[in-house]
């Protein structure tokens, strides 16, 4: 009788003691400040072809040729980058060749970038070099959808003006094909 009232109190203490468990696993969980960004490395030595995208961090030691895309990257001295870059905060120490556009841009004194940067805070410490257009936007991650918009209106503009040759509603092509009149209108 002992042996199955023993058991039967070591098996209660263990549910009790799992209960309790699982009480502060939840409880930890929701006390638990969030988990910090995970960063990801590319290391010296190491060569990308392609397109990276993530949210977390990104650190570059090697050579990229392609897209990146991430939260935060950091482009380590010596590193090259040949491509657009879009982040929400970038530091460059290294080379950088294509289209910046990230929000809060630093170029280190050894950054070497050849291409336009978008930004909205840009930062350029002495002796790096920058050889492109800086254009400061409110958001710069996002991209604008003004060019599509510029060629429709373009598309729609009259070519030749007014007056200027084509009969009104006829494009330059039509207008050579269109007989004249010489006589008096009817």
């Amino acid at each position: 009788m002992f042996g199955k009232s023993n058991g039967n109190a070591a098996d209660t203490n263990r549910d009790s003691s799992s209960a309790q468990e699982v009480k502060r696993s939840s409880v930890g969980h929701l006390a638990a400040p969030a988990a910090p960004e995970a960063t990801s490395s590319i290391s010296s030595g190491l060569s990308i072809f392609g397109k990276i995208v993530g949210q977390g961090k990104l650190a570059i030691f090697g050579h990229v040729e392609g897209e990146v895309h991430a939260s935060t990257v950091q482009i380590g001295d010596g590193a090259q980058v040949e491509g657009d870059i879009v982040a929400e905060e970038l530091t460059i120490g290294g080379r950088v060749k294509g289209t910046i556009r990230a929000n809060r841009v630093k170029l280190n004194s050894t950054a070497v970038v050849e291409g336009d940067i978008y930004h909205r805070s840009l930062a350029i410490e002495e002796n790096a070099q920058f050889e492109g257009m800086s254009k400061r936007q409110e958001n710069a991650i996002d991209r604008p959808s003004l060019v599509p918009a510029k060629r429709s209106q373009a598309q729609a503009v009259d070519v030749n003006g007014p007056g200027g040759g084509a009969p009104e509603g006829l494009n330059p092509s039509q207008a050579q094909a269109a007989p004249t009149s010489t006589g008096p209108n009817p």
